[in-house]
């Protein structure tokens, strides 16, 4: 697409004293090059590939009526032209005429290339909307006309090259995004997401129809999709909107994230669900020992509050078995979040059988610690030749009774333990050598 450019300045000046030869003649040849300039940048316009799509398209909005004031200023902008074209053939004519320019001559001639000589028709100038209101006609300068020239120049050129950057912009855009949908929708089908049937599958739908509905809009109107740079003055100064675009790139992206997930549960679903049956199996196998250890405990420990056990997770259970279902018949969208939350589920149950089997057992345990204590302190007495003391002994077997008997009554046997240990510790104390036995060593 080629840039159809710009006007040059105006160079005549608002008549007055008459130009000599050599003034008029530098004038004609600026004016020349003008208008050379000029026609050089209308004919880019009218063949500018914007204004082509633009009159070949079925317009809406805010576009088709930009575009019915644009096709009425390039008409002006012809008949603007013709009328330039007209007064400097006038000129260079007379010019022609005269080989040596006389005063009077001089004065006509300055009068054409500047003073109010280019008249234009009142049917050229009669939209109210572009050059005010209608007129029968309208007189110029070369200069005022150039001027009035490059305005609407720039006006049309504007709408046009913006036009033709949303164009080139957008729908190729949105034609390669819903390419992509269409794969994204080929692998949404394969994996079970179906509209109606997993939300993914239902935005797939809602983007699919604003692609159909944005590509129509900007094909019609693109100006609706064209932001305008503040403070620029060249033609088509700004870039498009691609806002509604990019939030469908980006919901699309977000659903196909969401597939590779399902996708993913297709291809490790059989492993996870045998390390869900492995979680499961060990929390019922712990609340199983916890059962049968609650029973001993109740059985050998008196005095002892047991917490209860529950039952084995029979509602987790029947959720593997729908999960089981579903991998069966390949309903992977429904499989993934059951997975997610039954693994977590599960790990959960097995931490509090877990929990529940050391809540119950924790009275054997303290028995246990207990009868350690106890044997620890009897080693440390016969280590010091204090085996056969008669009220450690009997202290002893106190606590030794009590701790091997069932039930057994904690409370008490904690305090027979701690008897002989404070007796242990006395007749220790007792064996030690004082400061006297240690000078007299010595």
């Amino acid at each position: 697409m080629g840039d159809a450019g710009s006007f040059p300045g105006p160079t005549g000046k608002s008549a007055g004293p008459a130009m000599d030869r050599d003034e008029a003649d530098r004038a004609l040849a600026r004016l020349g090059a003008e208008h050379e300039a000029i026609e050089t940048s209308l004919l880019a316009l009218q063949d500018h590939a914007g204004r082509r799509l633009l009159e070949g398209a079925s317009l809406t909005g805010v576009t088709k009526d930009r575009w019915a004031t644009t096709e009425q200023t390039i008409t002006l902008l012809w008949s603007y032209f013709d009328a330039y074209t007209a007064a400097l053939r006038s000129a260079r004519e007379a010019r022609a005429r005269l080989r040596w320019l006389g005063q009077q001559d001089l004065v006509d001639l300055t009068e054409k290339l500047r003073g109010r000589s280019v008249t234009v028709a009142g049917s050229a100038t009669a939209a109210p909307s572009i050059a005010g209101p209608a007129k029968l006609s309208e007189q110029f300068t070369l200069a005022e006309l150039v001027a009035r020239m490059n305005e609407l120049y720039a006006q049309s050129l504007d709408m046009v090259v913006a036009s033709d950057s949303v164009w080139s912009a957008l729908p190729a855009r949105i034609d390669l995004l819903a390419a992509e949908l269409n794969r994204t929708r080929s692998l949404a089908h394969s994996a079970g997401v179906r509209p109606g049937e997993h939300p993914a599958g239902d935005e797939l739908e809602s983007i699919t129809d604003e692609l159909s509905t944005l590509r129509a809009q900007v094909i019609s109107d693109p100006l609706a999709f064209w932001q305008p740079v503040h403070g620029s003055s060249a033609p088509g100064g700004g870039r498009p909107d691609t806002e509604r675009y990019d939030r469908a790139a980006r919901a699309l992206e977000d659903v196909r994230r969401e597939i590779d997930a399902v996708l993913t549960v297709r291809q490790d679903s059989e492993a996870r669900l045998l390390r869900l049956r492995d979680v499961l199996s060990r929390a019922d196998r712990t609340l199983t020992e916890a059962r049968s250890a609650r029973g001993e405990v109740l059985a050998k420990i008196a005095a002892s509050e047991v917490p209860a056990v529950s039952g084995p997770p029979t509602a987790l259970q029947e959720r593997l078995s729908t999960a089981a279902e579903y991998r069966r018949h390949a309903q992977w969208h429904r499989l993934s979040p059951l997975l997610e939350s039954l693994e977590r589920e599960a790990e959960d149950e097995l931490h509090r059988a877990r929990e529940s089997l050391t809540a119950v057992t924790a009275p054997l345990a303290v028995r246990a610690e207990l009868r350690g204590r106890l044997d620890a302190y009897k080693a440390k007495v016969a280590r010091h030749g204090l085996a056969e003391d008669l009220m450690l002994t009997e202290r002893y077997d106190a606590a030794r009774r009590m701790l091997w008997s069932a039930p057994c009554d904690l409370r008490v046997a904690e305090q027979a333990v701690l008897r002989y240990q404070r007796a242990a510790a006395d007749a220790l104390a007792q064996r030690q050598p004082g400061p006297t036995d240690h000078r007299g060593n010595a």
